[in-house]
């Protein structure tokens, strides 16, 4: 009898290089290819639906399964990689359709920009996963999948493109016990554990033999108990005091001078309370407070008058003839320091390109002028209302999405994370929940208590584990007061301590991937070897 030798499970280090020569050279006949590139171009639509304001949170853990499933299923590397990057487009559009008015035809470019890193993953998960699926690979792609897809999401949040917004991460922001994560390792370690409990379940739904199904289910298991476990290791704050903010939200008003007098007269309604801090919206103003004493005197007076020292958000054309967006901290004194917007909104504040690109202002609400960025992060000296030191880390609108800036403010000391904004212009949208849903996110990195004030909506108030203390809807005005527990000015969370070592080691796992797989890729063909017969009949 011939021995029988049965052919060996390919792996991302010995899958040989024929196999994926074959694979693609079977591609399916157009028809079908479109059909499934289109399937996941409305793939990519369903992880939105765990975003604000959807909000199925529950939804993010298998939302990436019909997606992935296309391109496990492809019939080679390349077509798993156009079904990924299909997949990334779809997301970027239905996550991101607000933005529409502001750069009009520029949202299919950014989609397909953005999508195309997307193709990565689809070429990991078919390399990894298609069958025969073996227990190792399993193992490898619950490793290089999640590293694979926090590397396309740290590439789309370079800030000259965009910076990060819908990371998947952001899903669980209502879940201060999965966010314990993002104490650890930032948003990116959420989004890190999203994606690899996707995969699991896709693994678990796919494969034939149990081991690689077991594989999958021991390792979700313990991906979903280990936020809570961080959560509940994390220390409370204790003994560090606590101040009253209170974030001022005038509502849906065109005017500017009648803007400003409606946050105003809800900051003078707070006369009598026991607050330390007043907080305005994003362009509360647009007076130039250096060189416009009526806005600034009224502006003193409401320190002096309530007790609480007010921070204005300045967007005002300088003595320099540009126009800058500032967070300005105004005392019975005058104005005691300010800080300037740096990362600024492409198209909505500038136009990358100008000379190039300037057209869309032409076809949309896009920036008439580039708006003046600033140069440096710091923070506001703020007092409570005792004169105890109060280090505010203030960041306007757009820079709640950059975990760095936060961190950076943690670091330096920042006893209170605040935030001012303004999505007037998206108010009937999903982008005011998706705005506000970043400063839980920043809080919980943190450790710091974080707010944010908005002229229209949503104003919210979170404490230093990510949890919701206070809130004013988008159809809300006035002033909202909380009271916001301290931690002590030393204390750290791990994230603050290491940064972003999670997106830099997915980078590597990534590289370390894509150097495996090019290695294999060039090595010879080879035949298979005709079986020999067996001395002795055996």
């Amino acid at each position: 009898m011939p021995r029988r030798t049965g052919p060996t499970s390919p792996d991302l280090s010995t899958t040989p290089a024929d196999e994926a020569r074959e694979a693609e050279e079977h591609e399916p006949p157009a028809p079908h290819r479109y059909r499934a590139r289109l399937g996941a171009l409305a793939a990519g639509a369903v992880p939105v639906l765990a975003f604000p304001a959807p909000g199925q949170a529950w939804l993010a853990w298998i939302a990436l399964v019909p997606g992935l499933l296309l391109m496990q299923r492809a019939p080679g590397g390349r077509e798993a990689a156009v079904r990924g990057w299909w997949f990334g487009a779809g997301f970027i559009l239905t996550a991101m359709y607000w933005l529409v008015p502001s750069i009009g035809p520029g949202l299919p470019v950014l989609a397909v920009l953005f999508g195309a890193l997307q193709g990565a993953v689809g070429y990991t998960v078919h390399r990894l996963l298609h069958p025969p699926l073996t227990a190792r690979r399993a193992l490898l792609a619950l490793v290089v999948v999640p590293a694979v897809w926090v590397s396309a999401e740290y590439g789309r949040s370079w800030p000259a493109l965009g910076g990060p917004w819908a990371l998947l991460g952001a899903t669980q922001w209502q879940h201060p016990a999965i966010l314990g994560l993002a104490s650890a390792g930032g948003i990116w370690l959420v989004s890190a554990a999203v994606a690899a409990v996707n995969t699991g379940v896709l693994i678990a739904l796919t494969a034939v033999h149990w081991r690689p199904r077991a594989v999958a289910a021991s390792a979700a298991v313990l991906v979903v108990a280990s936020g809570p476990l961080l959560f509940a290791l994390r220390e409370a704050p204790a003994g560090a005091g606590a101040v009253t903010v209170a974030l001022v939200q005038p509502g849906v008003v065109e005017d500017p001078q009648a803007r400003f007098d409606a946050s105003a007269r809800a900051t003078a309604a707070l006369v009598g309370q026991p607050v330390d801090l007043v907080v305005w919206g994003e362009s509360s103003t647009t007076a130039d407070l250096d060189h416009d004493p009526a806005a600034l005197d009224t502006l003193r007076g409401l320190a002096a008058t309530t007790g609480a020292r007010v921070i204005a958000g300045e967007d005002a054309r300088k003595a320099d003839g540009r126009i800058s967006k500032d967070a300005v901290l105004v005392s019975p004194a005058g104005v005691v320091d300010r800080y300037r917007k740096i990362r600024l909104v492409p198209f909505g504040e500038y136009i990358p390109l100008r000379p190039v690109l300037g057209w869309v202002a032409g076809v949309s609400r896009a920036a008439g002028e580039n708006r003046a960025p600033g140069t440096a992060f710091h923070l506001l000296p703020a007092t409570d209302r005792t004169g105890a030191p109060l280090p505010v880390g203030a960041l306007i609108c757009f820079e709640s999405a950059f975990p760095d800036m936060a961190r950076t403010a943690a670091r330096d000391g920042a006893r209170v994370l605040v935030y001012q904004s303004s999505t007037s212009t998206f108010q009937q949208t999903w982008a005011p929940e998706q705005h506000v849903s970043l400063a839980a996110i920043r809080a919980a990195e943190t450790g710091r208590p974080a707010v944010q004030a908005s002229l229209t909506g949503v104003s919210a108030a979170f404490d230093a584990q990510g949890r919701e203390l206070a809130r004013l809807g988008t159809d809300g005005t006035g002033a909202l007061t909380v009271r916001l527990p301290l931690t002590e000015p030393a204390t750290m969370t791990w994230y603050d301590r290491v940064g972003d070592v999670v997106p830099a080691g997915a980078l590597l796992i990534t590289a370390g991937a894509a150097v495996t797989t090019v290695a294999a890729r060039r090595r010879p063909r080879t035949e298979p070897r005709p079986a020999q017969p067996s001395v002795g009949g055996r």
